[in-house]
């Protein structure tokens, strides 16, 4: 099944009503399990070497936490957006409008 983002944020949101976590989904609350959970994806990487991080989806231990784990991440940043009323999609879009603009392209 695949869903888009606004549905992905309602399953989310759906599935923490029903569990009454509403009062724990704080702005502050989110951003912290957002960074643990972005440290949990970087666990995975911790003392490999680049050629062994380049090839840890070839493991299927590690390949399943990694993916585990960037679901993770993206599902409390899709709730801190929904708490704080930021469309990600469109954030994304001005923050590459604004990359661009202050990284041009290299002459020649």
């Amino acid at each position: 099944m695949t869903l888009n983002i606004d549905e992905l944020t309602e399953r989310l949101t759906e599935f923490a009503a029903a569990r009454r976590w509403q009062p724990y989904h704080t702005p502050k609350n989110l951003a912290a399990a957002l960074t643990v959970e972005a440290g949990e994806l970087l666990e995975v990487f911790q003392w490999l070497t680049p050629e062994q991080a380049a090839e840890v989806m070839s493991d299927p231990e590690r390949a399943h936490r990694v993916e585990d784990e960037v679901a993770d991440v993206l599902a409390y940043l899709l709730q801190f957006c929904a708490v704080l009323g930021v469309d990600p999609l469109a954030a994304l879009v001005a923050k590459i409008e604004r990359n661009e603009s202050r990284f041009p392209l290299p002459e020649g």
